[in-house]
């Protein structure tokens, strides 16, 4: 009872991330990374603005809680993310040698933890728990209302280029 009231809690935190990602134009996805019910880092999308592949929220927190505990094995802490990880990030949770993996909603797309495939059926060098679907349609609706405004942010940025050509 305690760690799914924890969950909820820490999920939130992860969900103000991506709420700042999305303010920025960034993919709302957000991450924090918690030891001992404390959150040590957090992270946000910011691919767009670093124009860097590798800045992904999981990956972004998983570096600053490395920096701060001085240390790569991250042995005793939980990665929250709002959006289920991708190949990427799963390779970094598990070289980084996080004992849990929370995840929001899953990602039909890139996700690892069941919707693309399951990583966790195949035998890596650490093992770890994930547990997916918490607050999954609050994560879900940041993800679908941020595409949504997207695709008409373009369709008018069509609209208006087709009327500036034809002045």
């Amino acid at each position: 009872m305690m760690q799914e009231k924890d969950d909820l809690y820490f999920m939130k935190k992860a969900i103000s991330r991506a709420k700042a990602a999305g303010k920025v134009g960034e993919v709302p996805i957000g991450a924090v990374l918690v030891k001992d019910g404390k959150i040590i880092s957090s992270g946000r999308n910011m691919r767009e603005a670093s124009a860097n592949a590798l800045h992904h929220a999981e990956l972004i927190a998983i570096d600053r809680g490395c920096k701060k505990l001085g240390a790569w094995r991250l042995e005793d802490c939980t990665l929250y993310v709002t959006m289920e990880p991708c190949p990427m990030c799963a390779g970094a949770i598990i070289n980084s040698r996080i004992k849990r993996v929370v995840f929001g909603c899953y990602d039909a797309k890139a996700g690892v933890y069941g919707s693309v495939l399951d990583l966790q059926q195949y035998r890596f060098n650490h093992y770890y728990e994930v547990t997916g679907g918490v607050l999954e349609e609050e994560c879900a609706k940041l993800l679908s209302d941020f595409f949504a405004g997207l695709r008409v942010r373009k369709s008018e940025e069509k609209k208006a280029r087709k009327e500036a050509e034809t002045l």
